[in-house]
Parts: structure tokens; sequence; C-alpha cells
């Protein structure tokens, strides 16, 4: 399998964070995916957003949860940028993506907005949380999953094969070998994030991991010729 580069939130290094400018850019850009957040507006409607509220992105405040998408489409989300709902996101590019769901509610909506436009071959599902993984394996035939971790140990590899995921998505500056080794006798993948440096490329590609998430797209360029 090729190295993959996978835009942060698009190329939120750039770009204001998960907005269709962020996405479009990092498809422009020649990034492989385009990573995502999802959280569910009041009204149940998949917003993309990193955070659970909307203070630091938008210059709006409050929980997203307790806002109805109205409220939160008439927020400023950086550069006259409103926050996309998921949908629009589909729309908007061509690129494969990764979603990243905060708990199980939002795997159940995101799994009919996948299951009614047959998305299972062209999103990966994501999450920190194991339960919110089995839960949209569950519901959504063939989806690929990975869960995602920032502290942690070995254990990481257990709890990805025991949720049925393919893929780990592990903080660099906590990886060790050893970790990777366990992963590859899972038979699992494994991303590495956020990758913004030459150090951290080389480190990357030195354990031998199958991609790197990035805030910028020139991660994509120099990534080819960093042994």
């Amino acid at each position: 399998m090729n190295f993959l580069t996978i835009g942060h939130r698009g190329v939120m290094g750039v770009e204001p964070e998960n907005t269709l400018r962020s996405f479009v850019a990092a498809q422009e850009s020649g990034l492989d995916v385009i990573e995502l957040d999802l959280h569910l507006s009041k009204d149940g409607v998949l917003v993309v957003m990193h955070d659970p509220d909307v203070d630091r992105t938008t210059d709006g405040t409050g929980a997203i949860a307790d806002q109805t998408l109205a409220e939160l489409r008439a927020l400023d989300a950086g550069g006259g940028e409103r926050i996309p709902v998921f949908e629009e996101v589909l729309d908007a590019v061509r690129a494969p993506l990764q979603a990243e769901i905060k708990d199980v509610q939002a795997a159940r909506a995101l799994a009919e907005v996948m299951n009614a436009r047959d998305l299972a071959g062209r999103v990966e599902v994501s999450s920190f949380h194991d339960e919110a993984i089995a839960e949209i394996a569950r519901l959504v035939p063939g989806v690929r999953t990975a869960l995602v971790a920032s502290s942690y140990g070995t254990d990481v590899v257990d709890r990805a094969v025991a949720a049925g995921a393919s893929t780990v998505c592990l903080n660099i500056r906590r990886l060790t070998l050893e970790t990777v080794e366990h992963a590859r006798k899972a038979d699992l993948r494994i991303i590495g994030w956020v990758v913004n440096t030459q150090d951290h490329l080389r480190l990357v590609r030195a354990l031998g991991l199958d991609g790197a998430t990035t805030d910028y797209p020139e991660i994509k360029r120099t990534g080819r010729f960093t042994a």
C-alpha cells in the first residue's frame, strides 16, 4: 500500500479548520484522504466541528449540542466560512474521507447517511471511543474503522482488535517500536498524527507507518523523498 497523507480537518495549518474551504484546499493540494470531525446539533444534524463547543473556532459561544443547525450556521467559522454539515462535504470534494465521531449517538446518525448514500467504500470512520467504532461497524456493513489514541500503550492494539477496527491512528509523540510491532502482528494499518515537521515525517517513515495525518499540504510533496 502506498504511503497515505491525510489532511487534518482539511489543511488546518493553512485554512480555517473543518470548513469547506479547508477541505477543497486539501483536495487541490493532492492529499490522499481528508479527515474531519462530526458532532450532532441540538436538532440532530451532523455538523463538521472538532470541539464540543463553538468557542475556539467561531465567533460564537456555547455547546454544539445546545444549538440548532440554524443557530450554528449563523456563526463565522473563520474568514467568513460557515460550519458545514457532513453532506455538504460529501458533495464539495471527491476525495476519500476519514470521519471522526465523538460518541455512539453520532455513530447512529452517520450510519444513516452512509447507508443511504452507499459510502462504506469512501468513508473510513474513526473515533477515540471503542463503543462508537463497534456501533458504526454493526450498523454499516463493510465499513472500515480506525481507533484513535493520544495517550496509550500496546493495549491500544488489543482494543482496536476487540472493536473490529482495521487501523490505529496514533499520536506519534507517544509511539514506540513495541507498539508498532504489536500492531503489525495484529495486521493493523498504522497512521501517525500530527506530522507537521520533517523530523516527524522521518520518524513516521523510519517506523514504517502506513501514513501520516498533517496540518500542511507540503508533507505530501516532501514525504515522497523522505527515507
